[in-house]
């Protein structure tokens, strides 16, 4: 594989995508992660942008709030939350050939933490970034936090496109989790599964991206390292919080937490503010601009020009 030297130092990362429509401009910086561990952002050309940019476009998100004083009352609840149902162990949940390679993968890159009696979900989170690490990829999105203190700095208008789904009884939520098994065997094992090629093209990725070259990036494919983990977590959400409150809540749970739904929020907010300023700042993971089914693609669709970095 090529790139197995990790870039270190002052790096800028890809350049800019431009929508436009007419004179009014949206400018998308395309962020991923993991990168370099001894990476630097440079970061001069998006202070520049939002200097001149009457707007901050946020990527999309989507998450559950309960208020301060009720996450508070909430923590005697969290506690034991990460380990298996019934005091069950990590050998007796996940298939035996998985568990046998996870053991054999942790005693190679694994922490000496005793992780046995946790959820093959949280397990299988604490090797991966542990492999991680071991390739010199950093665990944290560093970028996108220079990027937000950068926002925060410029003091401009910031438009969000979160789904926020306020839960009507966490803590009976949380207890349903703690009694239940979250279905999280295909993440365990894609998990075990990726610890080879994918983290060899994440290394390949990483470096592309420190270098600003989107050909290698465009050449790289391979699945969604949290799809499989994210989806176990947000359906067992789901299902213990219409458990706790009632069945027409599902429905609107289902609907909130859906990539859709972000996605439709994202792009009514990318087309008001091309509607109303003349420039526009966004952060976007590359996944929204370089893969099929992309946000970038879908403004050109609507007849808004599309220019990408050379």
């Amino acid at each position: 594989m090529q790139d197995r030297v990790l870039v270190v130092g002052q790096r800028p990362g890809p350049g800019l995508w431009k929508i436009s429509k007419g004179d009014n401009v949206l400018l998308v910086f395309g962020t991923y992660a993991p990168l370099p561990a001894n990476m630097q952002w440079r970061s001069q050309q998006v202070e520049s942008i939002l200097a001149q940019s009457q707007e901050y476009l946020a990527p999309p998100s989507a998450g559950a709030t309960v208020g301060m004083l009720r996450g508070l009352t909430l923590r005697p609840h969290i506690i034991g939350f990460r380990k298996n149902p019934d005091g069950a162990m990590l050998r007796d949940v996940v298939p035996a050939d998985v568990y046998a390679r996870w053991r054999v993968l942790k005693a190679k890159y694994g922490n000496k933490d005793d992780v046995e009696s946790e959820r093959p979900y949280f397990a299988a989170g604490r090797l991966y970034d542990a492999r991680l690490q071991h390739a010199g990829l950093s665990t944290s999105d560093e970028v996108m936090r220079s990027i937000e203190k950068l926002v925060k700095a410029s003091k401009i208008k910031v438009m969000h496109s979160h789904v926020k789904l306020e839960l009507k009884d966490p803590a009976k939520t949380i207890k349903q989790l703690k009694k239940g098994a979250i279905d999280d065997i295909a993440c365990f094992t894609k998990t075990i599964e990726r610890m080879g090629a994918d983290i060899d093209a994440m290394r390949v990725r990483a470096n592309a991206w420190a270098k600003g070259d989107l050909a290698v990036i465009r050449t790289l494919s391979y699945a969604d390292n949290n799809a499989a983990c994210s989806t176990a977590m947000a359906n067992s959400v789901a299902c213990s919080t219409a458990m706790a409150n009632s069945a027409a809540l599902q429905d609107a749970i289902a609907e909130q937490e859906s990539e859709k739904r972000m996605r439709k929020l994202w792009l009514e907010a990318a087309e008001k503010a091309l509607a109303t300023n003349a420039s526009t700042f966004a952060a976007l993971k590359l996944k929204y601009i370089l893969e099929g089914n992309d946000l970038v693609a879908a403004l050109q669709a609507k007849g808004y020009k599309v220019e990408a970095p050379e």
